[in-house]
């Protein structure tokens, strides 16, 4: 299998709580998250293990829609999102770093494998030009859940 990683950090002027409520209510990403267009949960209860959605994105000029699901959750330090998409798994990992009283630091790893090499959407996403896509979308979504954490507060 074929592997690329993804990593970025953001500071955010919240604290940990507010920060973990950002990032895992699905119901407000559509208004939240600029980078999200629909987002439709498929489990109900609260954000664990087993939480599925679908969502809707706009990424290299093309909307794509893919099925989410919760892998790992471990309030309010880390959770594990996974996708299986057109042959390529994806899994993006979540922690929240204690950065002050009042801060707290996300580090977002998003990592890709595709069986038989890169190709198709993967070489797409990760290699080259797209891998600073998927680099600069992150870094958007990770801006946005800080400005709605830090409106937030602790």
């Amino acid at each position: 299998m074929a592997n690329s990683t993804v990593v970025v950090e953001r500071l955010i002027l919240a604290g940990p709580g507010a920060v973990w409520h950002a990032l895992t209510d699905i119901q407000s990403w559509e208004r939240v998250l600029s980078g999200v267009e629909k987002v439709e949960v498929l489990t109900s209860g609260g954000f664990d293990v087993g939480t599925r959605w679908r969502e809707t994105r706009r990424m290299l000029g093309k909307e794509a829609t893919e099925e989410m699901y919760v892998t790992a959750c471990e309030p309010p330090e880390r959770y594990v999102v996974e996708a299986d998409s057109h042959g390529t798994h994806y899994v993006s990992e979540f922690r929240l770093l204690a950065a002050g009283p009042e801060a707290t630091t996300v580090r977002l790893t998003f990592g890709a494998e595709s069986p038989g090499g890169f190709r198709g959407v993967l070489a797409k996403l990760l290699g080259g030009p797209g891998a600073r896509a998927v680099r600069k979308a992150i870094a958007r979504d990770l801006d946005d859940v800080a400005a709605a954490a830090e409106r937030r507060g602790t």
